[in-house]
């Protein structure tokens, strides 16, 4: 029986490009694969067909020679399904090596793992900021072996099983499955001889002290990387990185919201009725505030620029003061007999409590209309 033309196989014209060839072969195999078609022959014949029509026009030499000679050009180099070049398992983990771990390509050595550290700060650190010195428990690599694992004057053995990849490939059916060899754990190389310091690992435990920069304008959850200063890696390579977290602590003062500033400024009642100023603090020093006479309690004034100019930059927040009226404590009897005599003075007159006097009417039409 005479082949089918490949291109004609593949859905595809001649002049295709290698991406419509990969994107066609790619559909046809996704869905008459053998695994996905367990009782389906004519599904495995046409996942056959179309694995062979790919590793020809998928190489630009066979392709070429298929193109000038037919199947009788590419019979004798190809040697039909899975023969020839580098066979079906390279031809899948091609096509869908991005979907299985990437077609088993070799990737170089594995980089150390990264490493968290949380720096708590003070609120005037974070806002001008500061240089912290922190210590960081991790594994760094052995002097004694140079993160080899093998004891000075020896050298690894390119392990027999993986062939020094430190993979191996695992044919499962028609899907090739690849694995961290077994035999190296990963590593590629087996020590028969290991350094005592390490003892073979290449990595030894070890307490860092690192100095780290915190720029003006933090807050709490933003992260500084710094670069190679996680753990070593256990096979040669590259450090993993550390994330230094911050965490600003609790202010007695201040309360911060983005780039603002909030705070509460304690007055008395009579500074409350008649005004006045009075120095509010600030984060770089202090300012006056003048208090209005007739200030209630809750009243809020906003200092602009004295709050904190953002780490990513911006325009620099501003202090927000909120007043809070405070009722004289512990009153001696005079100071009592002034008062009462003070409140005889406002009896009847509901202009100096208009707030009073709006909060109780409203009460009195609220139960008026629950009597009706």
């Amino acid at each position: 029986m005479a082949k089918r033309d490949y291109y004609e196989i593949l859905g595809v014209e001649k002049g295709a490009d290698e991406k419509d060839i990969k994107k066609a072969y790619r559909r046809i195999a996704m869905k008459n694969h053998p695994d996905r078609n367990p009782d389906d022959p004519k599904a495995e014949d046409i996942f056959k067909e179309a694995t062979e029509a790919y590793e020809v026009l998928a190489d630009k030499e066979k392709r070429a020679a298929y193109d000038r000679f037919g199947h009788e050009g590419v019979n004798a180099g190809a040697g039909g399904f899975g023969g020839g070049g580098g066979g079906f398992s390279d031809i899948f983990g091609d096509v869908f090596g991005d979907i299985f771990g990437g077609g088993g390509r070799q990737r170089g050595p594995a980089p150390g793992s990264d490493l968290q550290y949380t720096l708590e700060i003070d609120l005037e650190q974070a806002v001008r900021g500061t240089t912290a010195k922190i210590r960081i428990p991790t594994l760094v690599e052995c002097n004694t072996c140079e993160g080899s694992g093998a004891k000075k004057g020896s050298t690894p053995l390119t392990c027999g099983t993986c062939n020094g990849v430190g993979q191996v490939r695992m044919q499962q059916g028609f899907f090739a499955v690849q694995q961290t060899c077994p035999n190296c754990r990963g590593k590629g190389q087996i020590i028969s001889d290991p350094c005592k310091s390490c003892h073979g690992r290449g990595r030894v435990e070890e307490t860092k002290t690192l100095s780290v920069k915190v720029p003006p304008g933090v807050d709490t959850g933003d992260r500084i990387r710094l670069s190679g200063e996680g753990e070593a890696s256990p096979n040669g390579g590259p450090a993993g990185d550390l994330y230094v977290q911050l965490a600003v602590r609790p202010h007695p003062i201040f309360k911060r919201d983005g780039k603002h500033l909030h705070c509460e400024v304690p007055i008395g009642f009579t500074e409350a009725a008649l005004g006045g100023e009075l120095d509010v603090p600030t984060l770089d020093g202090r300012v006056k505030l003048k208090i209005p006479a007739e200030t209630q309690t809750g009243k809020a004034f906003r200092l602009r620029g004295k709050g904190i100019t953002p780490v990513r930059g911006g325009s620099t927040g501003d202090l927000i003061c909120k007043v809070v009226v405070e009722t004289p404590v512990s009153l001696n009897k005079r100071q009592k007999e002034l008062l009462e005599e003070f409140q005889s003075t406002l009896a009847g007159d509901d202009k100096q409590s208009p707030r009073k006097k709006t909060w109780f009417d409203g009460v009195k039409s609220f139960f008026d209309e629950m009597k009706l």
